[in-house]
């Protein structure tokens, strides 16, 4: 079988499972006091643009993360501002409901937030007499990548980073494919950018080549007061930290963060433009390693016989919506393999 489901099937990159085997029997210090997250720390924040200030968290996963954030950045009666389909508010089984704080959902068919929308809540929601009575925006989540495999422009990114600083709210930016978006062709948005705009963003390690773990980093010191606390209450610190540590020491070193993306990307374009020159219809157009297409239904079961893959949200009467993902193990000849089968139909 082909497999595109999602980008977190195998294991690890080579080069971190090798680290991880190398260093098994050594010993040193918990919860992420090693001498391996405070390499990776530095090396994080140089890339960022942001030595000598800044501060980094190494957590376990991507809701885990989400969760622990949000319920960190807001007071008790406010919520957080985010896309109707965004992974916060579809895919996280109410991770943030249950903290005690509520999504507050915009609608938004391409998956990104937008500054003029976010202003026309925050304008409307105060000049209502009765707001006391309701749950207060208390700040903003976006994904970079968005779920849909779009892309925020600079632009897009300064305008939010404008209403959000306006407004006295932080911008959260849920980086668990930030790679993926940082690798992707045409992009206006470095890692350096994202640092200067958003108050708090974690880096993804799970999908973008880590065993597991996510890198949070915080622009201004002192912003998460009582942080760690709050990881170990969400249940996200890890005892053994610095494997998480060695992960992102690796990841961040020789550009390997950036190589995984760069080739999952590279598999993704070619099966796209391969499944364009087929005559199929793309659902929403993404360049990053998540893309769309709209393929019948009995094209569906005819490929389940040989790759699998995901149906994005019910199965339709004729036709659905499916995503195919590529990552770090994507080989060519998979995505080759794949389009040879869909010829075969022709």
């Amino acid at each position: 079988m082909l497999h595109f489901d999602n980008d977190y099937m195998r294991g690890a990159h080579p080069d971190i499972l090798r680290r991880l085997s190398e260093t098994n029997y050594e010993q040193s210090p918990g919860y992420g006091m090693d001498d391996y997250c405070a390499k990776a720390r530095d090396l994080i924040l140089r890339e960022c643009g942001m030595d000598g200030c800044g501060e980094v968290y190494f957590m376990t996963g991507g809701t885990q993360t989400n969760a622990t954030v949000i319920d960190a950045l807001l007071a008790r009666h406010e919520g957080v501002l985010a896309a109707s389909t965004s992974h916060v508010n579809v895919h996280e089984a109410g991770a943030i409901e249950a903290s005690g704080h509520k999504v507050i959902v915009l609608d938004s068919p391409d998956g990104k937030m937008h500054a003029g929308a976010v202003a026309r809540y925050l304008r409307d929601f105060y000049a209502d007499d009765t707001f006391e009575h309701m749950v207060a925006p208390g700040m903003v989540y976006i994904s970079h990548p968005t779920e849909l495999g779009t892309l925020y422009t600079l632009d897009e990114l300064n305008d939010l980073a404008r209403v959000c600083g306006d407004a006295g709210i932080p911008l959260y930016l849920d980086g668990a494919r930030l790679g993926y978006g940082l690798a992707a062709s045409g992009t206006d948005v470095t890692l350096e950018d994202i640092a200067r705009l958003c108050d708090v963003f974690y880096i993804g390690g799970t999908k973008v080549g880590a065993l597991f773990g996510e890198a949070v980093v915080v622009r201004q010191r002192g912003l998460l007061p009582h942080f760690f606390s709050i990881i170990k209450q969400h249940g996200a610190l890890l005892a053994k930290g610095r494997l998480l540590g060695l992960q992102f020491s690796t990841l961040f070193t020789d550009r390997l963060y950036m190589r995984i993306s760069e080739h999952a990307v590279r598999m993704a374009i070619k099966l796209k433009q391969g499944f364009l020159a087929k005559g199929y219809s793309m659902y929403i157009d993404s360049p990053t390693n998540q893309q769309f297409f709209i393929l019948p239904n009995s094209e569906i079961d005819r490929l389940g016989g040989v790759a699998t893959f995901s149906l994005w949200g019910p199965r339709g009467d004729y036709e659905t919506p499916v995503r195919f993902v590529t990552d770090w193990s994507t080989q060519e000849s998979d995505v080759d393999a794949l389009l040879d089968y869909l010829s075969s139909r022709l």
